[in-house]
């Protein structure tokens, strides 16, 4: 008995030199080194000059401390983004940049003095100044590598810093502007202030938490009562859960539309009515009488003494009684104190009455030395201060005046660097007014600004003028937009200044018997050119005379040394950054930041923009989420919760975590954790397999075996529309702004995992695995026109497959490209894949997808005998199947993978074959006598 031939080298094998394993880890820092090697950015630059462009601008992360899931999700977006604009042809040049002033920073040089039990108020200014730019320095170096090692392409070797002279000449220009055109002015109003750090703070560096603080009922003895004298002797109570604000207490507010009684008690307490019984519990009064109800407007006139009223001076002075709207019966008494210093409707309605602040509370939060009562003491913040046994309460006990104390459980505002509660204090600061007429401050200087400004008309404040703007952007998702609007629409004037030393100082000169600041267009200009040679410090140490120039005398005036909000800094940055690279007036294309950003970067660059130019400084903003760990709880190292893009990069590689970007619906919060991150390496898993066939079936393809796709068999006609729906899709999210796909790259990255394994591989791949294989005798190269049509299809695939993936997966599609094209130049400097829209043939679709689905139950019928081993593959079953109208001429057998197909029948059979196999390609067809011989095709094939 002679063996049986053997057939293995007279069929094709797929060969690629691309594994399986990718490496990644391994493979990519070797990438990232060949790509700054060869330039590969510059050059993309150069390829795309001329061409229409596509700015996304960066937002700037604080250059403190090592990356974090939150960067990682962040810039991998924005390189996702700005890659496939690059694809598309677009010149889409990516600029990263650094916010490298405020409180993050010097916070961290602080904490450093405090380790050393040095006082940074006893450390030379610039000095000072200086470490905090090392340190910026350091963390720039730091994050750049990491950010370089999430694949992120851009302009590394000329980022833009905030601490950069030219940038703070910048930013210094753009705080001038607002002030040539009077949209500027110093007053005195409450802030959230840090007592901790010592300074204001902007409404994006404020968390809210759940604290207990102390509520108390205080009694306030009325000494006056025109309009009803029966209240005088009689105690008016406030309620309050800030004791630490008594001290500063000047007046009561009532409601005129409160309905108010006196209680009878050990003594008469004027309550609101509403709230009386709640008041009596609280205070465990045995209430003996109550009168009828009035109106609060009998309240007009009243004057009450202040419960230290025995300390003279200040507290001594007469308490009136107010009307203010803000006063509810939602809780307390119906009587609010009044701390001017301490609350901004506080401070509004005692400023109607000629009621100023008296700034007691200093910048640490102790009461100032000179005063009466607590003077030197605090922190006004510090719980057991103001609790029950706190020298507050003992004080007030002592007079008499505490009627109840306890425990009050309510959100209150923190700083979210400190971490420490923070304070509404009244402090001189400067601010940028939300509701002062701008449109006539702002020249036009192109025709997109001349149109806006028209469509705003004149008078326009800058809170319309940034309404407008907000309408006028595209945001993404639409939803975004409500968020920002409402901020907006209710946000308080714009505090710029801030009492630090790392920073962009608030370059004026106020004159000092008029208050008010200089607007000298020649000055200005001499005080941008100074931050130009020297940056910041330059004002620290100016010849503030040479700047004044010779018509002012520096004796006459004040040298402002406030610093400006940082977030006025990152909000300047579209002027250094988008204008002076691209040209007055170009504007950039997409914001994108997290959620946080809508009361941060992007309202400060909205306002900022609009107070200068009149119009927002970009035409679309992304907001994606927060990133989550696995069970969707914030990622905190007190949790042990934390995921470090760095040891993913260094275990598994970035283009996982890219693909895990891609993946995720990232308009809402995301999770990621080993389950997640299991997820994503399947799926790359999968693509890269796809790609692995590709590679391996297209071994030794010549452009001469192309065929026409006029000219292919109908299955290859088909996946030539599949390709053309999928190019569609891919349009649609990276091209077509005004879809609400737009931008959603979870359905770029689903719908081209899709088409790898569902359309390719288990379809496409596995019906035309026989015709690759066999349809070629590889002594001779002869081979049929279906398996020249498949390969040419296969080919076409390639190269859009690796052109889609190119933006998510960049390491991974370069080493496809490589693999095939050794000498070829980077994936990255080709453009979107040629896509004939002729391919599309919606009557073929629809034929080829009631094929499918009858092919999908003929093998849910196989599936059964597959289990029980009757059959070990689907070449070893005949099918039996209801007639299909759409299977006329097609050979259902090939297309279902088995021996033999009959349609007749009203339901799907199947059985083993009794033909035999052939010895070459394994079918079992008729023609073949034994098990072993060959079929027709084959002896043809080798013939």
């Amino acid at each position: 008995m002679t063996d049986a031939p053997d057939y293995k080298n007279t069929v094709f094998l797929p060969v690629t030199a691309f594994p399986m394993k990718a490496g990644l880890a391994q493979k990519e820092p070797a990438i990232a080194a060949k790509w700054e090697a060869d330039d590969l950015y510059g050059r993309l630059r150069q390829a795309r000059a001329g061409r229409e462009r596509f700015i996304l601008h960066d937002g700037p992360p604080y250059a403190n401390g090592d990356i974090h899931m939150g960067h990682a999700l962040n810039k991998v977006l924005k390189d996702i983004i700005v890659r496939s604009q690059s694809l598309l042809g677009k010149d889409a040049p990516y600029v990263p940049g650094w916010d490298c002033h405020g409180l993050p920073i010097e916070w961290k040089i602080e904490e450093e003095y405090r380790k050393k039990k040095l006082n940074k108020d006893e450390v030379p200014a610039q000095e000072f100044r200086a470490q905090c730019r090392a340190y910026a320095d350091k963390w720039v170096d730091v994050q750049k590598e990491q950010f370089k090692r999430l694949g992120v392409m851009g302009d590394w070797n000329d980022p833009y810093l905030t601490m950069k002279f030219e940038a703070e000449a910048a930013i210094v220009g753009e705080l001038l502007k607002f002030a040539e055109t009077g949209q500027l002015y110093r007053g005195a109003k409450p802030v959230m202030w840090s007592p901790v750090e010592k300074t204001a703070l902007a409404e994006a560096e404020v968390e809210y938490e759940d604290v207990v603080s102390t509520q108390i009922d205080l009694a306030f003895e009325i000494v006056e009562a025109p309009n009803a004298p029966e209240l005088v002797g009689a105690h008016a109570v406030i309620w309050t859960t800030t004791p630490w604000t008594i001290p500063v207490n000047q007046g009561l507010a009532y409601g005129e539309a409160v309905d108010y009684v006196m209680l009878t008690a050990d003594r008469t307490y004027l309550v609101a009515e509403a709230l009386a019984d709640q008041f009596a519990a609280r205070a465990g009064l045995t209430v003996t009488a109550r009168s009828d109800a009035f109106p609060g407007t009998k309240l007009a006139g009243a004057i009450a003494q202040h419960p230290m009223h025995h300390l003279g001076g200040f507290f001594a002075r007469p308490r009136p009684f107010l009307a203010a709207d803000h006063v509810t019966t939602d809780a307390g008494t119906g009587l609010v104190h009044m701390a001017p210093d301490h609350g901004e409707e506080d401070f509004l309605a005692c400023k109607a009455m000629g009621i100023d602040p008296v700034f007691a509370v200093t910048d640490d939060g102790r009461y100032r030395d000179d005063w009466v009562w607590l003077g030197g003491q605090g922190s006004v913040i510090n719980t057991k201060f103001n609790g029950p046994e706190g020298p507050i309460l003992t004080d007030l006990r002592e007079a008499g005046a505490l009627l109840s104390a306890g425990e009050f459980r309510h959100s209150y505002p923190h700083s979210w660097r400190s971490k420490a509660r923070i304070i509404y204090r009244c402090t001189p600061q400067w601010f940028i007014p939300m509701d002062r007429a701008i449109s006539d401050g702002i020249t036009p200087r192109c025709a997109e600004e001349e149109a806006i400004l028209a469509r705003q008309g004149n008078g326009a404040t800058l809170r319309e003028t940034a309404l407008d703007a907000i309408d006028h952007t595209r945001w993404v998702p639409r939803r975004s937009t409500n968020r920002i609007r409402s901020m907006v629409e209710g946000r308080p004037d714009w505090v710029i200044s801030r009492q630090r030393a790392w920073g962009v100082p608030i370059a004026l000169y106020v004159h000092r018997q008029t208050g008010e600041y200089l607007n000298d267009p020649a000055v200005n200009a001499r005080i941008v050119e100074a931050f130009k040679t020297g940056g910041a410090d330059a004002w620290f140490g100016a010849d503030h005379q040479a700047l004044l120039g010779p018509d002012y005398a520096l004796a006459d005036y004040e040298v402002v040394n406030d610093i400006l909000d940082v977030w006025f800094d990152s909000g300047s940055t579209h002027s250094f950054v988008v204008e002076q690279k691209y040209g007055q007036g170009v504007r950039a294309d997409l914001y994108l930041e997290g959620s946080d950003q809508h009361r941060g970067w992007f309202q400060s660059s909205l306002l900022e923009s609009c107070g200068t130019r009149g119009r927002a400084p970009y035409g679309a903003v992304l907001t994606h989420g927060f990133a989550l760990d696995g069970q969707g709880r914030k990622m905190s190292k007190s949790l042990g919760n934390v995921v470090d893009p760095l040891k993913i990069m260094s275990e598994s590689g970035a283009d996982i975590l890219r693909m895990w970007v891609a993946s995720t619906d990232y308009f809402d919060d995301v999770r990621i954790g080993k389950e997640v991150l299991a997820g994503s390496s399947d799926a790359y898993r999968k693509l890269r397999n796809t790609f692995r066939y590709l590679l391996g079936a297209l071994a030794d393809f010549s452009e001469e075996e192309k065929v026409p796709a006029g000219e292919m068999p109908e299955l290859e006609r088909y996946m030539l529309h599949r390709l053309a729906e999928l190019d569609e899709v891919m349009r649609e999210v990276v091209e077509r702004r005004d879809s609400d796909s737009w931008l959603e790259f979870s359905r770029y990255a689903r719908a081209l995992n899709d088409f790898a394994n569902i359309d390719l591989s288990a379809f496409f791949f596995d019906i035309r695995k026989d015709c690759l294989y066999c349809d070629v005798n590889p002594a001779t190269g002869r081979q049929t026109d279906k398996r020249r049509a498949y390969r040419t299809v296969l080919d076409i695939l390639f190269h859009a497959m690796v052109r889609y993936a190119a933006p998510i997966i960049p390491f991974t599609a370069e080493e496809v490209w490589a693999s095939r094209y050794p000498d070829a130049d980077s994936v990255h400097l080709l453009t979107w894949p040629e896509v004939d829209a002729a391919w599309k043939d919606e009557g073929l679709g629809a034929k080829w997808a009631a094929l499918r689905a009858s092919r999908d139950q003929v093998n849910e019928a196989i599936e059964p005998l597959r289990r029980e081993k009757t059959v070990r593959s689907s070449l070893e079953a005949d099918v039996v199947m209801p007639p299909l109208p759409q299977a006329d001429g097609v050979d259902m057998a090939e297309l279902c993978i088995v021996s033999e197909v009959k349609q007749q029948g009203e339901a799907i059979a199947v059985t083993p074959t009794g033909h035999h196999k052939c010895g070459r390609c394994w079918r079992h067809v008729p023609e073949v006598e034994q098990d072993g011989a060959l079929c027709g095709r084959c002896e043809d094939m080798l013939a």
